[in-house]
Order: C-alpha cells, then sequence, then structure tokens
C-alpha cells in the first residue's frame, strides 16, 4: 500500500509542476504554447515511451480485446473534450474557480466510477475513503472561493453573471467528461497489465501501454480543437519565431512531466489494489492541485491578493491534505 499511495504522490507532483515551465516561454501566444505542448504530449511522447521501452509492444495492443479498447478509446475522446472544454471555462470565470470546479468534478465522479466499474468494498473501507474525498472537496470549494476573491482584489470587478453561470456549467460537464480518464485506465488496466507481462517487460509498463491508449485517442480530440483555434485566430504564423527552439523545449519538458505523471498515476492504482483506481485517483488529483496552488504562491501570483482571500487558500490546502491521509487510511483499513 505505502508504494502505491508514494507513487500517486509523486505523480501528483509532477502533475502539479508540469505547466511551470510554460511560464518562460516568448514571443508565443496561449494557443501557441499548449497546442505544441498537447502535440508532443499525446502524440509524440507516448510513441517514444511505448515503443522504445515496452518489448513486443505491437503485440501488446493486438492481445487487447475490440470491446474494451473500443471503450478506452471514447472514453479518452470525451477526456480530450473535457480538457479543451476546461480551457474554455477560464475565458468566462477565471483560472481559479475554473480549476476548482473542473478538479473537483474529477475527484467526485472520477474517483466513483472503479467502485461502479469493480463493485463496493466493505462499508467502513468505503465509508472512510467517501469521507475523506469530502474533505478534499470542501478543500477545493475554499480554493474556488479563495480564487474569485483574488480575481476581485486584482480586477476590482466581478464577471457578468451570465459569463459566471455558462463558464460554471461548461467547467462542471468538462469535468464529467474528463473523468472519461478514469474510466479508461479501469477498464483497460488489467488486460494491458497480463498483456504488457506476458511479453516479458517489467509491471510498472503497463501503466506506459495504458496511457499510451488514452492520449493518443484523447489527443485527436485536443488536435482538432486547437487546429481551429490556431486558424480563427491567425495565430499559425506565431510559431515563426526565434524562440521556437526554447519554446519547443520548454513544451517538451511538459509533455513529459505530464505523461510520466499519468503513467505514475496508473502505476499506483495498480498498486493500491482493489480500491487503487478511486485512493489513486484522489490522491494523485488532490497532490497536483495543492502543488500548483503552492508554486503559484512561490511565483508571485498571489502578491496582491488581500488576507481574507489567503486564508481561505490555506484553509482549502489544509483540507486537502487532511482529505487525502483519510483516503489513504481508507485504503489500509
Amino acid at each position: 500500500m505505502i508504494e502505491g499511495i508514494l507513487w500517486a504522490v509523486l505523480a501528483g507532483l509532477m502533475l502539479g509542476l508540469y505547466a511551470l515551465p510554460e511560464k518562460f516561454t516568448k514571443d508565443f501566444e496561449f494557443e501557441n504554447t499548449w497546442s505544441l505542448f498537447f502535440a508532443i504530449n499525446t502524440f509524440v511522447v507516448p510513441n517514444v515511451a511505448a515503443f522504445l521501452l515496452i518489448d513486443g509492444f505491437s503485440e501488446v495492443l493486438a492481445a487487447i480485446p475490440s470491446g474494451i479498447l473500443i471503450g478506452m478509446v471514447v472514453a479518452s475522446l470525451l477526456w480530450g473534450i473535457g480538457v479543451m472544454m476546461w480551457g474554455k471555462a477560464i475565458n468566462h470565470i477565471g483560472l481559479s474557480l475554473g480549476f476548482s470546479l473542473f478538479i473537483g468534478t474529477i475527484i467526485l465522479v472520477g474517483s466513483l466510477i472503479p467502485f461502479v466499474i469493480n463493485g463496493l468494498p466493505e462499508r467502513p473501507v468505503f465509508a472512510t475513503i467517501m469521507g475523506g474525498i469530502f474533505v478534499v472537496l470542501v478543500g477545493v470549494v475554499a480554493n474556488g472561493k479563495a480564487g474569485i476573491m483574488r480575481q476581485a482584489d486584482e480586477q476590482g470587478t466581478q464577471e457578468k453573471k451570465g459569463s459566471m453561470a455558462t463558464g460554471i456549467l461548461i467547467a462542471v460537464v468538462g469535468g464529467l467528461l474528463a473523468t472519461g480518464f478514469s474510466y479508461a485506465n479501469t477498464v483497460g488496466g488489467a488486460v494491458i497489465h497480463e498483456a504488457v507481462i506476458t511479453q516479458g517487460n517489467p509491471e510498472w509498463m503497463s501503466a506506459v501501454a495504458v496511457m499510451y491508449v488514452i492520449y493518443m485517442a484523447g489527443g485527436v480530440a485536443i488536435a482538432v480543437y486547437f487546429i481551429q483555434q490556431l486558424t480563427a485566430k491567425k495565430l499559425w504564423s506565431k510559431f515563426n519565431s526565434p524562440s521556437f527552439g526554447r519554446n519547443a523545449g520548454l513544451a517538451t519538458v511538459m509533455g513529459i512531466l505530464n505523461f510520466a505523471a499519468s503513467a505514475g498515476f496508473a502505476y499506483a492504482a495498480f498498486k493500491l489494489g482493489s480500491t487503487g483506481g478511486t485512493v489513486g485517483y484522489a490522491i494523485f488529483n488532490t497532490v497536483s492541485v495543492a502543488v500548483a496552488i503552492v508554486s503559484g504562491l512561490i511565483t508571485k501570483e498571489w502578491i496582491n491578493a488581500s488576507s481574507k482571500s489567503k486564508n481561505a487558500l490555506y484553509l482549502g490546502l489544509t483540507c486537502m491534505i487532511l482529505g487525502i491521509v483519510i483516503v489513504a487510511i481508507g485504503n489500509g483499513l
């Protein structure tokens, strides 16, 4: 159990830090940086990792039953659409609230999906894990409130009610679709693990194989979105910049960290046993949010925020840390 929890925490750390290099790109608009990142993240890194590390990877893919593979692909496409909807939500309600609603929905619904597929554990285990998830969600809500207050501190104005309502709806629906990631990992994990072992690979490589399917399928939806955005905003010429090499290097670091984080979660879920999909998913996402918030504090994103908003932020972080401790205790019962 300890090994699985440590892997989930490590994966969350990487996910929380993967976007940090984006702050150091030059001469790119948002769409240029993130489209380049997603291209590397969903198509380049998975292919390099899978075919370089996994012996007989083509045979591993061929061994996945068609029904399971189709289910993983459809769920992964939904995950890709959900991620893009989160980006849209930020335009309406800002990063802090959009992030909190999106991740909150993912933690709540995504953590329940493995229970729906694999069945409920014993009552004390289930009650403790769900209690921990509830405490995490209290923290997520507090972080969202802190973000709203910070936006008011910095801008001095509130978002229009119509835009706010639209953004909240998009963030929640996007979060629901993004739980396709949890579904794909749950239904495909065991089968792919067996196929990877059959080819003589160490068991941790099964996590790379699972993420290969999820990222390649989800990447299709993401690519369609960014092609449309780059074309509509006439941003393709921005790639012809003296800073392209620097930006591509930073995007590659982001892609490696992001893919490694997801593979680390998949391995953590396997090592945590029957409740691993739920426990690992909750720890993974909670740690990533906490790390992202702390990195924002370190990089002075909250320097102009009021003490009231900072106190709400600290309350949220405390609840999230306490929540994942409770979830871990539940997994050990």
